[in-house]
């Protein structure tokens, strides 16, 4: 039985010494089929352990659901770490950040307004203990003791950035986790990870718990603030930032390769060891990606590829080359001779001859028929908790302006199935003029992700009341939850009908189909200029989001989603484009660098 142990100065791998070199690697970004090829990357790289966050509302994304198949095999993702001969560090949250939809905590607990978020609360500790003994046994069961990769087990995340509670009841919440964890036969060591800082360090730790820092840069002096919280036993940053994420409407974030080594060394150097975050970023396919709210909400883009060593199609970047140059001088690395560089990936034109338009398509994904409500409801009181919903009451010809109190995060305004303007949160859009007509106002309503860091967790979704117009307040709505992940599958049939429509000229809103042949199995990038926003599918499988706000210029659609004939593109437009026609590129593009 092998032995993973806290020692006085270092980790001890049965009784000796191990630096652990690690690398964020997120099940949950990567196609399954790829997971063995990162995984071998990391490898080579020089890394000896993989890390991963666990996001909860991923495995139970609606109450009484836990699944742990396909894209959400943990179990099958542990195996092939250790396959490959490499360790695992589990950072099972309940709440994990990582730039994912509500931080990873599930909207439909947090819609019961007496849960409390991350804190000593009955409701939600009895909702985590549910949610780990449907999750740890398999961890536990891979657990290094046991013949398994995992070494350790992370408590919460980032904890001491978090609320405003005194510490007695922030240690009381974090030991509840503790036992919670232990209760499901978790043996190895268990810590917690914190930025470097000192209030933070004190806020979200236990004496008894190994202590964990994040940062990237200057290491001595990070260190040396660790140092006074944790006065003993290994040092480590559990999160080594080598890049950044993107958000719509912002720039592409690069970090030279060269600082990044330069750090990298410096860390090794003083015998810490490390998780590098991010080794491979991957994507925020489907509607997974959260949002950052700091006075302005900024959703995150589709794109993970973080400026990682392990670019977003798993192409070794030149960062890759120069940290496992670093890694090298520290400990003993394989050979890569057999990695190439990034091929150029199939180069098409499509034309997407099909199309349904807007107001023809939303009747067709609805969950169920609208209810009616007495006033406006948000998307929690839909059980909605993540993608679209639609919203229905009939204008007097004297109403001129719709305004809303807040819009979370974004609505389409239709007036008789004619756009007529759009409420967004980013932009602080509250208000739109109408036509001076009577008729009926549809609003298609999008979550554009769940923010995922501070105070704003777990606030509901939709519209936020009041509504008004220039004469009255609205308080009479049809509204319902919509199934729009599933378009391509729940509008064949219209598709269908609609094949012969040609493909010249400019795109109305709505559902939009090509089909087109190329290398089965072949990365492909997806390009869509001259769109606008929506979604994109290719062999029903959900990319995610593209919009022409950028950063991002075009969507990465892994090899094994492609086949060699009869493939399917589907765009959901929903605002109009001036083309019909979509392209696969060469190479990604990110877009802009703020460099």
């Amino acid at each position: 039985m092998a032995m993973f142990e806290i020692g006085p100065e270092d980790f001890l791998l049965d009784g000796e010494r191990m630096q652990v070199v690690s690398g964020a690697l997120h099940y949950f970004r990567v196609h399954p089929d790829q997971w063995a090829d990162r995984i071998h990357k990391a490898r080579l790289m020089g890394l000896n352990t993989i890390e991963t966050y666990v996001p909860w509302n991923f495995h139970a994304p609606v109450p009484g659901v836990f699944d742990l198949d396909g894209r959400r095999d943990l179990g099958r993702f542990l195996d092939l770490v250790a396959a490959e001969g490499l360790h695992a560090i589990v950072r099972p949250g309940p709440y994990i950040c990582a730039e994912w939809d509500g931080g990873g905590l599930p909207a439909w607990l947090l819609a019961d307004p007496a849960v409390g978020v991350r804190r000593h609360e009955p409701g939600f500790l009895d909702a985590i203990g549910k949610y780990y003994a449907s999750l740890l046994p398999l961890v536990a069961e891979r657990q290094v003791t046991r013949g398994g990769p995992v070494l350790m087990v992370q408590v919460e995340n980032e904890y001491g950035a978090y609320g405003d509670d005194p510490l007695p009841e922030r240690q009381k919440y974090l030991r509840a986790l503790v036992d919670l964890v232990r209760a499901q036969d978790i043996e190895v060591p268990l810590f917690t990870c914190d930025q470097a800082n000192d209030e933070m360090l004190q806020r979200g730790g236990l004496p008894e718990l190994h202590k964990t820092a994040t940062f990237g840069s200057r290491t001595t002096e990070r260190f040396e603030v660790l140092r006074r919280h944790q006065p003993t036993g290994p040092l480590m940053c559990m999160e080594f930032w080598n890049g950044w994420f993107d958000s719509w409407g912002l720039e592409h974030h690069l970090a030279p390769a060269e600082a990044n080594a330069a750090d990298l060394d410096d860390l090794l150097t003083a015998g810490g060891s490390v998780n590098l975050y991010m080794f491979h970023g991957g994507t925020n396919f489907g509607l997974t990606s959260g949002a950052n709210d700091k006075g302005i909400y900024r959703p995150i883009a589709t794109s993970y590829d973080y400026d990682a060593p392990l670019a977003e199609d798993g192409t070794p970047t030149a960062k890759y080359w120069a940290m496992r140059d670093v890694i090298a001088r520290h400990l003993p690395v394989a050979s890569a001779e057999e990695l190439g560089e990034r091929s150029a990936a199939p180069v098409l034109d499509v034309a997407l001859t099909a199309h349904v338009t807007l107001p023809d398509v939303l009747p067709g994904l609805l969950r169920e028929e609208p209810h009616a409500y007495p006033h406006v409801p948000s998307t929690d009181d839909l059980e909605l908790w993540s993608g679209f919903a639609l919203y229905r009451t009939d204008l007097r010809a004297d109403d001129a302006v719709l305004s809303v109190g807040e819009i979370r995060d974004r609505a389409v305004v239709l007036v008789d199935g004619e756009q007529v303007g759009v409420l967004d949160r980013g932009s602080h859009t509250f208000a739109v003029a109408l036509p001076a007509r009577a008729g009926e106002l549809t609003l298609l309503v999008e979550d554009q992700g769940r923010v995922n860091y501070g105070r704003r967790i777990g606030e509901p979704k939709g519209i936020i009341g009041p509504v008004r117009t220039a004469v009255r307040i609205v308080d009479e709505w049809q509204a319902a939850a919509l199934r729009v992940e599933d378009a391509p599958k729940l509008l064949r049939a219209a598709l269908d009908a609609a094949a012969g429509d040609g493909a010249d000229g400019a795109a109305v809103a709505g559902l939009h189909r090509g089909t087109f042949d190329s290398v089965a199995g072949a990365d492909h990038f997806l390009r869509l200029d001259g769109w606008t926003k929506g979604l994109a599918w290719v062999n029903g499988e959900l990319l995610g989001r593209y919009w022409s706000l950028g950063p991002t210029h075009t969507l990465y659609v892994p090899g094994p989603l492609v086949r060699e004939q009869g493939n399917e593109l589907v765009l959901l437009e929903l605002h109009g484009a001036a083309t019909r026609r979509a392209s696969f590129v060469a190479t990604p593009d990110l877009g802009v660098t703020e460099q």
